[in-house]
């Protein structure tokens, strides 16, 4: 396939109700162990493509490290790849469609695109959030691909106290309906875990949306029942490995 075919693939295995499940990637390799694991596509965290490369977790792997490891995933398999951009490497609309170019030169078929103001508690205002949005798409677009923007709001992730979701609900009501709009084309809610919560947004997004699988979420099952479309992992992958590998080596290590 190539690329274009692979992004018309992605954007058609959002299902409300039956949905695309991504186990999340960090390299080449984790990408062919999940490959075999029979994924229909592939998504790298930035948590976890940062923790592999020495890096932190806020843009703070180079762009160009990113764009790198994106074209070797791409090249060596054979299925959609969307790739966790945080937040565009930059606040300006232009700036953010310039850089999400050169992921796009490295043959990914969508993002994650965030709304928090990297390396700040701050949220971008929906309008200055929508323009980033709606440059993204017009720079895919003049690439001929119908790209997948996942349109990330961290509403829930900075209130830590699960309680306060509810009382949120309104402004990423909002999010959603203005992220369309703009021209997202899902609609990610990391954080978000409460099963009557998460069916609301499930009603009101005209977005697929997206659920991060974490410690207390409903069962996939559960989730495909509330209408999500895409169901991601985050870091917890990595974690995972890393914690079997320090057991291991710890193991072996000793004399």
């Amino acid at each position: 396939m190539n690329q274009k075919e692979k992004a018309l693939l992605f954007n058609d295995l959002h299902v409300k109700g039956d949905p695309l499940i991504l186990y999340n990637i960090w390299d080449a390799g984790s990408a062919n162990a999940v490959l075999e694991a029979s994924a229909k596509a592939l998504a790298t965290g930035s948590w976890s493509v940062a923790a592999a490369w020495g890096y932190t977790d806020g843009e703070n792997i180079p762009l160009d490290v990113l764009a790198q490891v994106t074209a070797r995933i791409v090249d060596f398999v054979d299925i959609p790849v969307t790739i966790d951009f945080e937040g565009g490497y930059d606040s300006l609309p232009e700036k953010v469609a310039e850089n999400v170019s050169s992921i796009i030169g490295a043959g990914a078929v969508g993002i994650n695109f965030e709304d928090q103001i990297v390396g700040t508690g701050d949220i971008y205002e929906i309008e200055d959030q929508c323009k980033r949005i709606n440059a993204i798409r017009k720079k895919a677009e003049e690439q001929g691909i119908p790209f997948f923007i996942n349109a990330r709001t961290d509403y829930f992730l900075k209130a830590s106290d699960a309680n306060a979701h509810e009382s949120l609900m309104g402004k990423v009501s909002d999010r959603a309906k203005a992220y369309a709009d703009a021209g997202a084309s899902g609609f990610f809610v990391p954080g978000l875990i409460d099963e009557n919560l998460i069916s609301e947004i499930c009603e009101l997004s005209s977005l697929p949306v997206n659920i991060m699988m974490k410690p207390g979420a409903p069962s996939v099952h559960k989730l495909a029942q509330l209408g999500v479309s895409r169901i991601s992992h985050g870091p917890f992958p990595y974690l995972s490995l890393m914690d079997i590998l320090k057991e291991r080596a710890s193991s072996e290590l000793k004399f």
